[in-house]
């Protein structure tokens, strides 16, 4: 690419993400130079002029594909100009050009190809042809083609065959044409899918699909890729239909080829290109425009799946944690027993066990009791309980227990946590690594364990799409997805921040300017010559030289340390402006970031000079304030029905308490405890108008929902959070002739709910000796 192209980049990416051209060439000079985006967004706000992350990793992606795009328009005229072919005119269009796409189109006429019928149709003398017809309309074609017969052309009709494959190889490459054909088919065509002649039992699940009909312009990101995937398990058929009512050679995109001929009279000639257009129209133009719009349709289905991904993984990673407190991880099985572990505030493992209350071992006091006695000896404050199988099951026992424990004494808080991705850490060479004696489903008791006190340095420890808040992630472009979504775990770790001493090397390696390598160093270096005691010390850790200093520094945390300031987000080249507020308060450093309330008495323009802009004053003063503030909410759990264990045991009208696990552009995925999640539609979220389910909900939260329909066969559970509890559905299916189910009330759904038996007094009284009383 040349740095002429490097102002039209500019330009382009400022009107997109709302910036000034100046803005966008300060961000990209720092991002060559090696900066990060954390780094940049929050340190070099005066540079940027307060570029904040999302406009960053916008400017990121968009700058790659300009890139390519300049580099491919540089390609294209060295090929043309080295053919000897270019024109004022063609360099024009090529400069136009601001898609891939369009560029292509430019280039087909020239792009080196292969031998086609068109270019033996011309090495036989056709194109003679071809002009004789275009120059007289009122001859018959196949008159004028007795003066061109040749060998391998030896009949009119041939002849006239041969002039039609070039005519219609010049309609392919005319870009004009192109574009005017992709924007009608954009606007006219219907996506379709149907069922292959038996395979309807085979793909039950693509069922809605069976005879699937829309605009293929209003085609939402989740139908197009199930569509596809339908497709490509050999279910369905889809196609992209364009005027399927118009007759054969009326059609739009016919008259628009003729139309490109010239062929607007009724002579004998225009008849014969009106043919020849209308025949290349359906043989060549139709099927390589519809590729390419499915191809366009799929890739913008993608862009829409990884960005909801990315969305809840944001939300999922910036979840609350419940904090530094001795949990209990179990990881429910039935066959296999319930795994159980224990760790302590920071994580270290402490205990564990495996306990077997269900068939076929059947033990349930036996489990209660030794999970009792984990919970008297390390002070379990917390349980965490994996949402598998058998997790309702096990939250039954854990309850019952929980009501055997004495009479004023503490009880810890059981929470159920997704489980997903537990399976690919504790199998992971990390996991191997961090417990090498340890059975792979321990290892995941562990990590359910550690997710619950802080989900994101545990989910840190997993490949992002493993953690199960996407759709059709398998369907997507796999390179793509991965960039993103990393990017995604990079901003949540450099937002909240980490504790350098007591990080895992998963966990630091997303800090700004470390990775995977230096990392380890870090660890290596903690193991071997004892924590952090300021920030300073980093510089002494293999490899890890000053520019990785100034990237890392200032997302890194060192609580208790020599230097106070290393417990915030305040970056070390600012610690003297730092050190300059603190002094015109009056203060000491400590008890002034103990008690920030002077500091609102300060003019933040009175420190501003010619190194730091009022953005980072305002950012020192808020730090001081409050410093190493967490940015997450507070820990709140949901609280599952008694009783309500299986999907069988739900009927309409219930009211249930869940969590949002997942959030599509159609609405909102809720665990609400049976092992399958139900799905609040966008038009159930609330009681306005959603056009977005992001704008009520994200992943984590925790909702009330009332059961709508169940369908147990397919596995399907229908939800609402409006207030008048899924009215407009319920009129919708009644105006279909659909009857509303009826159910017994809540309340005697759970005083008939089957009860795990406990213990009997005397078993009581052993658990409460086992906690010493």
């Amino acid at each position: 690419m040349t740095s002429a192209a490097m102002p039209r980049i500019s330009q382009i990416i400022a009107a997109e993400i709302g910036a000034a051209a100046s803005q966008v060439n300060a961000a990209v000079e720092l991002l060559d130079g090696g900066a990060t985006v954390p780094f940049v967004a929050r340190y070099r706000k005066e540079v940027t002029g307060g570029l904040d992350d999302t406009q960053l990793r916008k400017l990121e992606e968009r700058l790659s594909y300009l890139r390519e795009l300049e580099s491919r328009r540089a390609a294209i005229l060295e090929s043309i100009n080295g053919q000897g072919k270019m024109t004022e005119a063609l360099a024009g269009s090529i400069a136009k050009a601001v898609t891939k796409a369009e560029l292509e189109d430019i280039y087909l006429p020239y792009k080196p190809k292969r031998r086609t019928k068109a270019m033996i149709a011309r090495e036989a003398g056709l194109q003679g042809l071809v002009d004789a017809i275009l120059a007289d309309r009122s001859a018959d074609p196949l008159a004028l083609a007795a003066g061109f017969l040749t060998e391998g052309f030896a009949d009119a009709k041939a002849a006239t065959e041969g002039a039609r494959d070039i005519l219609a190889e010049g309609l392919a490459e005319d870009a004009a044409l192109l574009g005017r054909l992709r924007d009608h088919m954009r606007k006219v065509g219907r996506l379709t899918a149907k069922v292959v002649a038996g395979k309807e039992a085979e793909g039950a699940k693509f069922s809605d699909y069976f005879a699937h009909d829309e605009a293929f312009s209003g085609a939402p990101s989740h139908r197009v890729l199930a569509m596809l995937r339908g497709r490509n398990e050999e279910i369905l058929s889809v196609d992209l239909e364009i005027d399927a009512e118009a007759k054969r050679g009326e059609s739009p995109a016919e008259r628009a080829c003729g139309a490109a001929l010239g062929a607007a009279g009724q002579g004998a000639g225009d008849r014969w290109l009106r043919d020849a257009a209308a025949w290349a129209w359906r043989v060549k133009l139709k099927t390589s425009l519809s590729l390419d719009l499915m191809g366009e349709l799929r890739e913008a289905a993608e862009a829409e799946a990884i960005r909801v991904f990315a969305r809840n993984l944001k939300d999922l990673l910036l979840a609350a944690p419940a904090g530094g407190k001795a949990t209990m991880g179990l990881d429910p099985g039935i066959r296999t027993g319930v795994k159980v572990a224990v760790v302590d505030a920071t994580g270290k493992l402490l205990a564990h066990d495996t306990v077997y209350p269900f068939q076929p071992k059947n033990d349930p006091r036996g489990a209660q009791v030794a999970i009792a006695k984990l919970i008297g000896s390390h002070g379990v404050k917390l349980i965490a309980i994996g949402n598998g199988t058998a997790s309702r099951e096990t939250e039954k026992m854990v309850s019952d227990l929980l009501d055997l424990l004495p009479a004023g004494e503490a009880k810890p808080v059981k929470v159920v946590v997704s489980e997903a991705g537990a399976s690919v850490y504790s199998a992971s060479e990390l996991a191997a690594r961090e417990f090498p004696e340890l059975d792979v489903s321990i290892r995941g008791a562990v990590s359910i364990a550690r997710r619950l006190q802080d989900p994101l340095a545990e989910l840190v420890k997993i490949e992002p799409k493993s953690i199960g808040v996407g759709q059709y992630q398998h369907d997507v472009d796999q390179h793509r997805l991965a960039r993103q979504l990393d990017a995604v775990v990079e901003d949540a770790v450099n937002a909240v921040g980490v504790d350098l001493n007591t990080a895992s090397a998963p966990l630091l390696a997303r800090v700004s300017g470390v990775g995977s390598g230096l990392a380890e160093s870090i660890v290596a270096h903690r193991d071997a010559n004892g924590p952090f005691q300021t920030r300073r010390e980093l510089l002494k850790v293999a490899r890890l030289g000053p520019k990785a200093f100034e990237q890392a520094a200032g997302f890194l945390r060192i609580t208790g340390g020599k230097e106070p300031l290393d417990a915030s987000s305040v970056h070390p080249e600012a610690y003297d402006l730092a050190r300059k507020i603190v002094s015109a308060c009056g203060r000491d450093i400590r008890s002034l970031m103990a008690d920030g309330a002077p500091l609102k008495a300060l003019n933040p323009a009175s420190f501003v000079d010619e190194k730091f802009g009022l953005p980072t004053v305002r950012d020192i003063l808020g730090e001081l304030e409050k410093p190493g503030r967490d940015p997450r909410p507070s820990f709140k759990t949901a609280t599952f029905t008694e009783g309500v264990n299986e999907i069988k045991d739900l009927k309409p009208g219930m009211v249930l308490e869940g969590t949002v696990t997942n959030v599509a552009a159609f609405g909102a995925f809720v665990d609400v405890g049976v092992h399958q999640d139900g799905l609040v539609h966008v038009s159930q979220l609330a009681d306005r108008f959603i056009k977005d389910p992001h704008e009520v909900v994200k992943a984590g939260d925790v909702v009330q929902v009332r059961v709508t329909e169940v369908d147990v066969p397919r596995k399907r559970i229908a939800l609402t959070m409006r207030k008048d509890g899924g009215a407009s559905a319920a009129s919708a299916r009644q105006e279909r002739g659909a009857e509303r189910p009826k159910g017994p009330a809540p309340k005697a759904r759970m005083e008939a709910a089957p009860k795990v038996e406990t213990s009997s007094n005397a078993f009581a009284d052993a658990l409460k000796a086992k906690f010493g009383r």
